[in-house]
């Protein structure tokens, strides 16, 4: 049966969610509080990364946190809040960061990850999209021995779980990175790893929706959700009102604020993360992330991106020049003939992820609101999920089987 669907959010899980509900033939409206040409589904590093199988709350993660708060260049940084709901996040994060969570993670994130990538060649080739999709792989860049020996066991693991890894020497680095001088003991390429340019897909997708019937509104805050028999009845901006059949609240870092009009508790921080673009020719062709720094490097159509930092600080846009400057100087140690410009510095962007305690995002319907499912949480995944996400929403909606066990992203979950 056909519904009408109210999206509330129009990041690369709502525009995603609207694409599968669209091709079941639902009437689909998305909603979103802003203009919908910036934040996190535009500054991030453009990887489909089935690599990233570790989750962000892993053994070691908060003594590492707790080190890195009296550091504000550090890859990683939480400010303590004496606010309840940052508290109870941080204790969830605290008791997440365990080898049982790691263990469940694994599996979790590997599944919808690799779903997203491949669906994203799916629908290039389906719509005849044209946006960037290259498959050479990420590297992981190290610069000690004891690093490399870290991420060569990750990619152990990785191999366990069928994704293609090799470690590379400084020389074999150099071999297939042969235009850029490179400051490193060697790497490991995730040949399962491709990236993309997000710009180019957002607006691709947009404008696919727009021609489709998709309804997509901008500058529509939602303000009030009012809820009868445990069902939405009716949504309200500042604008208008809004009734449907179901509902996805796909938010993003936003989501755990109008959850709380629902009575339902979703425990969600923003991560913010910064990006810097140069258009100069530097010759890097392989996406790579620079391990000890946490820097992500991506050549897209046009430019090179510099991207980093998590820092757990609240929502807010405010650019912390020493965190910029962080990613910069980095990219100089490792790549000594990069230096990126005030000009370039100047333009940064950044964008907040939604950072859910164990880091696997919440997708599902909530026993509170039976007329509403959940998708958001996916912290540094979410371009990586945002296709296999919108998938499984419209899998939900339509009462058809999903892709993949739901059980670990259900977003009544206890931590």
């Amino acid at each position: 049966m056909n519904k009408e669907v109210i999206i509330i959010g129009g990041g690369i899980i709502g525009l995603c969610s609207a694409y599968y509900l669209h091709k079941e033939g639902h009437q689909v409206t998305i909603l979103d509080q802003s203009s919908m040409d910036s934040g996190a589904s535009y500054v991030n590093a453009g990887y489909l990364s089935p690599s990233h199988i570790i989750p962000l709350a892993a053994p070691g993660m908060m003594k590492k946190g707790l080190k890195w708060m009296f550091n504000p260049s550090s890859p990683l940084f939480i400010k303590p809040r004496l606010n309840s709901d940052f508290l109870q996040w941080g204790w969830a994060f605290n008791t997440s960061c365990s080898t049982k969570n790691v263990t469940n993670g694994i599996a979790a994130i590997k599944d919808i990850a690799i779903l997203g990538r491949d669906l994203y060649a799916e629908i290039k080739s389906e719509e005849k999209f044209s946006f960037q999709l290259e498959k050479k792989g990420l590297l992981m860049v190290c610069q000690t021995e004891k690093m490399l020996e870290e991420e060569t066991h990750i990619a152990k693991i990785a191999a366990k779980e069928g994704l293609p890894t090799r470690e590379l020497s400084l020389d074999e680095l150099k071999k297939i990175e042969p235009n850029v001088q490179l400051n490193a003991k060697g790497a490991v390429h995730y040949q399962c790893d491709w990236h993309t340019t997000p710009q180019t897909f957002m607006d691709e997708m947009k404008t696919f929706l727009k021609a489709s019937g998709v309804q997509i509104l901008k500058n529509e805050k939602v303000v009030d959700i009012i809820i009868k028999n445990n069902e939405i009845t009716l949504i309200a901006t500042k604008n208008k009102s809004y009734t449907a059949d179901e509902f996805v609240l796909a938010a993003g870092s936003w989501s755990h604020l109008l959850s709380k009009k629902l009575g339902i508790q979703i425990l969600l921080e923003a991560g913010k993360g910064y990006r810097i673009n140069s258009k100069r020719e530097l010759g890097i062709t392989i996406p790579a992330i620079l391990a000890e720094a946490k820097v992500a490097i991506t050549p897209m159509q046009g430019f090179t991106r510099f991207a980093g930092t998590m820092e757990i600080t609240g929502i807010n846009h405010t650019i912390n020049k020493v965190r910029v400057e962080a990613i910069a100087n980095a990219t100089q140690r490792y790549y000594p003939e990069i230096k990126l410009s005030s000009e370039e510095k100047e333009a940064v962007a950044c964008g907040l992820r939604p950072v859910s305690p164990d880091g696997i995002p919440y997708i599902g319907k909530s026993t509170r609101c039976k007329n509403l499912t959940i998708a958001t949480g996916h912290a540094m995944m979410g371009w990586s999920m945002g296709p296999s996400t919108g998938k499984l929403v419209s899998e939900i909606i339509s009462d058809q089987k999903p892709s993949l066990n739901l059980e670990p992203y259900h977003p009544d979950r206890r931590f």
